[in-house]
Formats: structure tokens, sequence, C-alpha cells
């Protein structure tokens, strides 16, 4: 039952080329750690969360607004 569940509700929503881009977008936005200073740095830790919905393929956001990037079969 919970895998019917958790396979509704977290079935992949994030195409190959949303991933690319989650995941580029992902790694400049973390390097921000790096450069930044003062209280701005947490938009560093935003790269974080871009590199983990590009590994796996599913944006929590998406279902809320009624996007899907995947292709369809």
């Amino acid at each position: 039952m919970a895998s019917v569940i958790q396979e509704k509700i977290m079935r992949p929503n994030v195409g190959n080329t949303d991933r690319i881009i989650r995941a580029v977008l992902g790694v400049v936005l973390l390097s921000l750690l790096f450069v930044l200073d003062g209280n701005i740095r947490w938009v560093g830790l935003l790269g974080l969360v871009m590199i983990g919905t590009a590994a796996i393929r599913f944006c929590p956001v998406y279902p809320l607004i009624g996007l899907d990037t995947c292709e369809k079969k």
C-alpha cells in the first residue's frame, strides 16, 4: 500500500533537459557559498536543493502548479 501511494506522489516529474539545467544551476549556486560573504551566503545552499531534485528526478513544487517536464510515453 505504501509503495502505491509513494509511486503516485513521488512519480518522476523532472525531464532530462530540466535535470541538466538544475544540476548546472545547482553547482553554480553551491559555489556561491565560497564566494559570497555575510547574510547572502544562504543562497548558495539553494544549490543543494537544485542538485537534489535533479538527482531524484522529483520536484515537490511541480505537482502543486501542475507542471511535468518528463517525456510522455
